[in-house]
């Protein structure tokens, strides 16, 4: 695994040794931030604070501090994960950029700072992704006109919240990536 842009480009991240943590792929990460980055939709990355929720390695908050964002909070309940995370933003000496927060986010705790992005990639399957994005926003992690990436399986059942407005949905492999303003 690599951070594909920014100017982080081609630095490695460490990856998980088992099936316990899933990253989002090279490729699924560059399509989400190039779509970002040409959306009239979409806020500037430069300069925003980002929310990595499910975090697994950190990837996505990762790529968004090379691409621009001044801060990553990383969120998930897995000590592994975690671990996981504290390894790759030491290696890429961006440690003051981040938090790293052990919580569920189904059930965060109350924002320090609201978020101009959310980027959720909860376990397949388990219908986690609109509980989450309830919470986080019911919690103020959501910034006025924020947008949420959200990844799911293909084959998941999807019913955004009520105050979700779709913007954009796509499928990489086995992976949807919703787009969504919730702010």
């Amino acid at each position: 695994m690599r951070l594909v842009g920014g100017n982080l480009r081609g630095r490695r991240l460490e990856a998980p040794a088992g099936r316990d943590i899933r990253p989002t792929s090279d490729r699924t990460r560059e399509a989400i931030f190039n779509i970002l980055a040409h959306a009239d939709w979409a806020p500037e990355i430069e300069g925003a604070v980002v929310l990595d929720a499910f975090c697994g390695t950190g990837a996505l908050g990762l790529e968004a501090l090379s691409r621009g964002a001044k801060r990553a909070v990383f969120l998930d309940n897995g000590r592994e994960s975690l671990d996981l995370v504290r390894r790759n933003v030491a290696a890429l000496s961006v440690a003051g950029h981040c938090d790293i927060i052990r919580a569920d986010a189904t059930r965060p705790p109350r924002a320090q700072v609201a978020c101009a992005f959310l980027f959720l990639d909860p376990p397949y399957a388990k219908g986690l992704a609109p509980t989450a994005l309830t919470a986080l926003r019911d919690r103020g992690w959501c910034a006025p006109d924020a947008v949420a990436v959200v990844e799911i399986g293909l084959e998941d059942p999807w019913e955004a919240p009520a105050f979700a407005e779709p913007l954009d949905d796509r499928a990489y492999g086995d992976t949807r990536v919703l787009f969504l303003r919730v702010g």
